[in-house]
């Protein structure tokens, strides 16, 4: 790799991958989504933003896709629609940046014969887990217009592999958290609450399981398997193959900020039964056997980090609001 492209680069994991894309050498475009402001996301304040080339534009439009490809040999695709529960109001808009989005990746790649191509799934796609830990062979079961829309996405990646020999990999993250995340995301809605001074935290469901990996874990995750060409064609999870239920977790983080909670459960907030995804565990066999990936933070290491990020920007969330 010398020329890299990250789409979705002003977001919580591809802002951390595109400065992990900095400092191991590579000559890195972000591209970002247009908006009034020239404002370039997470990205905007990173001590390497002198050294990234910015291209703004929409991953619905095939035009300005086509454009940042071009002098690439690697795609890092992660821009996306992800927050679940707006996928419910909204299950059109997923499909057009979703799925539509990433075949405007891969026609674009394919047309200009990019060497290299991530596309990024999730572990959403697997539903519920029907055995533990779930591997990559695990069935995909779209619980949620956005998981839906994610298999849709990767089922199309996979196909340019299949019919035209697109040399696509298949990247799929179990749930990455860490600075940077949005307060959509279970870890931010906790750690935001307590230091607003709630000590009643309002939250969904508490007893589905996650598994947990911190974001910087996960952008290496990337690299290692962006560099293994036998994951040409695969599907490659990334996780730490651990699980805490929501309710235990966040008990955790209110031990490592020394406040003393309550749990209401908040009606907005809780997923119709059909759609919630109860358990998630990672088997990560797969990356751990043909890479040197391993995570370098445990979940406690992780939290004091998140907390002490949100501690400094706490003025950048609004702990009083749920984000749908």
């Amino acid at each position: 790799m010398k020329n890299v492209l990250v789409t979705g680069a002003a977001g919580f994991i591809g802002s951390h991958l595109t400065e992990r894309c900095v400092e191991s050498g590579y000559k890195v475009k972000a591209f970002v989504r247009y908006n009034s402001k020239g404002n370039y996301g997470w990205l905007e304040s990173s001590p390497y933003k002198n050294d990234i080339e910015f291209i703004t534009g929409d991953i619905r439009d095939y035009d300005s896709v086509y454009n940042a490809v071009k002098g690439c040999d690697t795609v890092f695709h992660l821009a996306a629609l992800i927050g679940i529960p707006y996928s419910y109001v909204s299950p059109m808009a997923y499909i057009k940046t979703n799925v539509e989005g990433t075949y405007n990746i891969v026609q674009s790649c394919r047309e200009q014969g990019t060497e290299n191509i991530l596309v990024t799934s999730t572990s959403e796609t697997y539903g519920t887990a029907q055995y533990v830990p779930i591997d990559e062979k695990h069935p995909l079961v779209g619980q949620s217009p956005y998981s839906a829309s994610k298999i849709g996405a990767d089922q199309m990646a996979l196909s340019y592999y299949l019919s035209f020999n697109s040399p696509v990999k298949i990247v799929r993250p179990f749930n990455t958290y860490g600075p940077r995340q949005s307060a959509r995301a279970v870890i931010p809605t906790i750690i935001t609450q307590l230091l607003s001074g709630k000590t009643e935290i309002k939250l969904g469901h508490t007893t589905p399981t996650r598994d947990l990996t911190f974001v910087k874990d996960t952008a290496n995750g990337f690299l290692a398997i962006a560099q293994n060409p036998s994951f040409n064609g695969t599907v490659t999870n990334i996780g730490v193959k651990d699980e805490i239920s929501v309710g235990d977790l966040a008990l955790m983080i209110a031990k490592l900020m020394n406040k003393n909670i309550s749990i209401i459960t908040d009606s907005q907030r809780v997923r119709p039964d059909k759609s919630e995804v109860e358990r998630l565990f990672c088997d990560n066999t797969k990356i751990i056997s043909n890479t040197n990936w391993r995570p370098q933070h445990t979940l406690e290491e992780g939290l004091k980090q998140t907390i002490k990020f949100l501690e400094s920007n706490l003025h950048l969330y609004k702990p009083d609001v749920y984000n749908v």
